[in-house]
């Protein structure tokens, strides 16, 4: 068992893993909703991108997500 659960944080992620679960998981539902709940593989390359992005702007403003 990691020191993560013993503090209470029921996911054992960092606070800045948790910042980028959550930005990737938003953009993956924007992606999603733009895209009719499908993503085409070929959409791959360009949804990967727009991921990186949310990462980018995740790390360039730590804390404050």
């Amino acid at each position: 068992m990691s020191d993560a659960y013993v503090v209470g944080d029921p996911d054992g992620l960092s606070p800045l893993l948790t910042r980028l679960r959550d930005a990737i998981a938003r953009e993956l539902h924007a992606q999603l909703t733009m895209r009719a709940e499908h993503i085409e593989l070929a959409d791959v390359p360009e949804i990967a991108y727009q991921i990186t992005l949310r990462v980018d702007e995740t790390l360039s403003r730590p804390g404050r997500d």
